[in-house]
């Protein structure tokens, strides 16, 4: 199979092709649903088109806790065949359709009483292991193991000696959600689809009753095409109700935003070998393992101001600090926070008043001939999604369409990555890199490490790291350009690297460089640079000035004062 390339060129292509001839399906929305269902139906062997608005995942899917889990505490809820679902899908990307991305991460959950507890929350995670297993995709984990208080604090020595009497500790896994789904739009483009971000549907063509196609601005560009095609699938998470208002037609459900923010502290501010799960009144709290950092997630509060920056407000990072405070023997402080990020859960609403309770099973319907919309879910489902959205375009196609294949369609960089994970010794000693170097490329890109191993032959400055983010590369700043459809700074230090919550200055220090090896991909000139980096360091600054406001709505205006970016 040939690797897609999204460059610049690529993605000219890609609009003007869309618009020369009737597509079989056009999905609007590029977050991991969206991607998710523009493979599926490319490997059924349908002419697909993707447009997104913004970025690949610029939404929900960059914002995620970053966690591929079954969902223990549906469990609770009884809700059986969620994580069933969910559970298989995990193990299905962890062993077979993307290795290179998903890896294995240890949870420890603290009890806190004696002997019910331990019974109580152990029958929970074993159940859990057990359904794992029965799914056929869940070997490739550790089964879970009961803790002594000794024994807990010799794993964690981060937490209070009378916060816990002993622990379970099991394992769920995790990604780069971002990257992931820039695989996923990779792979897609490797079977055929036309992709294209910054791409906006601004209207949907109609014949009588019928949706037949879509007006799609070139965002970049100004130029704007009518894409023709035969079923249109809304993947727009949060912004379904709005696309949806396009056709002038009422939903036949709504989605409900329910915000959640995560905090990234250092890696030596919480000592300790294993990821942690706590309770709180509303939910659960996360703090997970992150190369050279934590994640400390998340909340679960309604939303309804701006959707495509949402603010994360001072009271929220009291709340996470606060809670997960009260377990750690050294407490975190605002000074340990290198980063922030909030996002914007799609919940299908009516269901509960409160969104920490709203489902997160997800829905399909044709609300009109030509128009299918897909809401709600949870990452780790994203392949069910998108089976289930074509399934449903399908019904409206007028010939017999293969069935889905997903399930046995490896990413691209898939394939390979074992084997060149076994020689990464050997790769390192014939390209110059450090082997830690080559372990990083490898689980961030899997074979198509080679690709950017390749730039650095060429060009062996870009085998050097960045000067003020030394975790990456700068060959992968050119990389994200020529290959993986980056069109403006913010795509690279927020979605195609984590530069901007991994450094204590947000990524300003590094937005000079990036943007300077960016330029001569895209074509910049030294007046378009100094926009890019204007309009980063403007962003940066009004989202540390949203999280010193005290509420939503006072975030929400300080996150505001940085508008989007246009080309020159």
């Amino acid at each position: 199979m040939k690797t897609a390339i999204l460059g610049p060129a690529q993605r000219a292509e890609a609009l003007a092709r869309m618009a020369e001839r009737e597509l079989d399906v056009l999905v609007v929305g590029s977050g991991v649903v969206g991607a998710g269902t523009a493979l599926d139906a490319a490997t059924r062997g349908l002419s697909t088109g993707l447009v997104e608005a913004r970025d690949w995942a610029s939404g929900t899917s960059s914002r995620s806790s970053k966690l591929i889990h079954g969902g223990l505490r549906y469990l609770e809820m009884l809700d059986f065949a969620l994580v069933r679902e969910a559970l298989k899908e995990r193990g299905l990307l962890l062993q077979r359709l993307a290795p290179h991305l998903v890896k294995p991460v240890p949870f420890l959950y603290p009890l806190q009483h004696k002997g019910w507890e331990r019974w109580y929350a152990g029958s929970g995670v074993a159940l859990y292991d057990g359904m794992s297993v029965s799914s056929g995709h869940g070997r490739g984990l550790p089964v879970h193991r009961h803790l002594s208080h000794k024994r807990a604090l010799q794993v964690a020595p981060c937490l209070k000696k009378d916060a816990l009497v002993g622990a379970l500790q099991y394992y769920d896994a995790q990604m780069d959600d971002a990257r992931y789904v820039a695989t996923l739009v990779r792979t897609a483009a490797a079977y055929g689809a036309q992709v294209a971000n910054r791409a906006r549907v601004v209207g949907f063509l109609r014949e009588g009753e019928r949706v037949v196609g879509a007006r799609v601005e070139d965002v970049e560009g100004g130029t704007e095409y009518e894409i023709r095609a035969q079923q249109i699938v809304n993947a727009t998470g949060v912004w379904t109700d709005d696309t949806q208002a396009l056709i002038g037609e009422r939903g036949q459900f709504h989605v409900r935003a329910s915000k959640g923010i995560h905090l990234v502290v250092p890696k030596d501010r919480i000592h300790s070998t294993t990821g942690l799960i706590l309770r709180t009144e509303k939910s659960v709290l996360f703090v997970i393992p992150w190369g050279r950092h934590w994640i400390v997630g998340t909340t679960d509060t309604d939303w309804d101001l701006d959707k495509a920056h949402p603010a994360a407000s001072s009271a929220d990072i009291d709340y996470l600090l606060g809670h997960v405070n009260e377990v750690l023997a050294t407490p975190l402080t605002r000074d340990d926070v290198e980063g922030v990020y909030a996002g914007l859960r799609p919940l299908l609403a009516g269901e509960s008043d409160a969104t920490s309770k709203l489902s997160r099973e997800h829905t399909v319907a044709h609300p009109v001939p030509g128009l299918v919309v897909v809401a709600g879910g949870k990452y780790t489902t994203y392949r069910v999604m998108a089976k289930d959205a074509v399934d449903e375009a399908v019904h409206g196609l007028d010939r017999r369409v293969a069935e889905c294949v997903t399930e046995d369609v490896p990413l691209v960089g898939a394939e390979g990555y074992k084997a060149l994970w076994n020689a990464r010794a050997r790769i390192a000693a014939r390209t110059g890199l450090h082997v830690a170097r080559i372990e990083h490329l490898l689980n961030r890109y899997g074979s198509l490490a080679e690709e950017l191993l390749e730039l650095v032959v060429a060009d062996p400055s870009l085998g050097e790291p960045l000067a003020a983010a030394d975790d990456y590369l700068r060959a992968e700043a050119v990389y994200a350009c020529t290959h993986e459809g980056a069109r403006h700074l913010d795509d690279v230090l927020t979605r195609r690297t984590r530069i901007s919550i991994e450094t204590f200055d947000r990524g300003t220090r590094s937005a000079r460089e990036v943007a300077e090896l960016m330029a001569p991909a895209l074509g910049w000139d030294d007046a378009q640079i100094e926009k890019e980096i204007t309009h980063y360091q403007k962003r940066v600054e009004a989202e540390r000035e949203s999280q010193r406001q005290p509420d939503d709505l006072t975030a929400d205006a300080a996150r505001l004062g940085a508008p989007d970016i246009v080309p020159l």
